[in-house]
């Protein structure tokens, strides 16, 4: 049994993780500085992964075989940019630094796909549509910054450790309970994403269902033949609007019409193509069959 340790638990993506994992079988640890880890936990505490110290012993105390980590602040101007970029940042290097040093088999890091640079107020445009690994990354918050740091420091400990290491870019994490109404993390519904599409156009209507998300970062542990310091987008396989991406774009984002022509049909705009040949794995969910119908 594979005993794996996942940071951030009680959190919208966190929450999945702890169950998907531990119905595949694994010995799920749950750590958060909040309540919420499901129960499917065999064991959860809180602690401060700020402190490296901390991180030693969490990690020296349970000598997990993999660890998920997704703690962080979970969304830009959420918090002050220092607290922002300090906390994400030193997160993703105290967990990696003490993870290689407790000789942990495989660490997971979360991303994101805001490291691209979508949303910039001087205005950005991808370099081509769908947006892949290879696309350049442009961060231009604090958030996006830290978590290009977060993958970079990812990268450094991959070609340094024995520990294999991976990263993460979920798309827009919709957590089961927010199909039947509750408010995502941007404070919508679901429904009022796809109503309204100038608020899910910033970030090019992207999203991923929390379980198959988790599913991915599943599959992440399941390959040990995956080369350390590879970066995976995890996202649906549709775009989050009612409209194909090739009219919709330019709508809300001028200057898109020739790249989003590359977009048929209910095509999204970030691709998950990487994750389908080097783990086998693609997105089960769509908003098409997951989200309930209003009373």
């Amino acid at each position: 049994m594979t005993r794996t340790l996942v940071t951030g638990s009680a959190g919208r993506l966190g929450r999945s993780v702890v169950t998907s994992l531990a119905r595949a079988g694994h010995e799920v640890i749950g750590v958060d500085s909040g309540p919420g880890t499901p129960s499917e936990a065999v064991a959860s505490l809180p602690a401060d992964l700020t402190d490296l110290g901390e991180t030693y012993d969490v990690l020296a105390r349970f000598r997990p075989d993999a660890v998920v980590h997704l703690a962080a602040v979970a969304a830009p101007f959420s918090r002050t940019d220092g607290v922002t970029f300090r906390t994400n940042a030193q997160l993703a290097f105290n967990v990696c630094q003490a993870a290689s040093a407790c000789g942990v088999g495989t660490v997971v890091v979360a991303s994101s796909p805001t490291v691209i640079g979508y949303g910039a107020p001087r205005g950005w445009a991808p370099r081509y549509l769908p947006i892949d690994e290879e696309h350049p990354t442009e961060p231009w918050n604090a958030y996006s910054l830290s978590k290009l740091v977060a993958e970079q420091v990812m990268a450094a400990f991959a070609r340094s450790s024995d520990t294999r290491f991976a990263a993460v870019r979920p798309c827009f994490v919709v957590a089961p309970e927010e199909w039947a109404g509750a408010a995502t993390q941007s404070g919508h519904t679901i429904a009022e994403r796809l109503d309204r599409p100038e608020i899910a156009g910033v970030s090019l209507f992207n999203y991923v269902d929390a379980r198959d998300c988790a599913e991915l970062i599943g599959a992440v542990l399941d390959r040990p033949d995956v080369p350390s310091g590879e970066v995976f987008f995890a996202g649906a396989a549709d775009a989050l609007a009612r409209e194909p991406l090739a009219v919709l774009l330019p709508e809300v984002m001028p200057g898109t019409a020739e790249a989003a022509a590359a977009l048929t049909g209910t095509s999204p705009a970030f691709s998950s193509a990487k994750a389908g040949r080097l783990l086998g794995w693609s997105a089960k969910r769509s908003w098409r069959t997951e989200l309930k119908a209003g009373p």
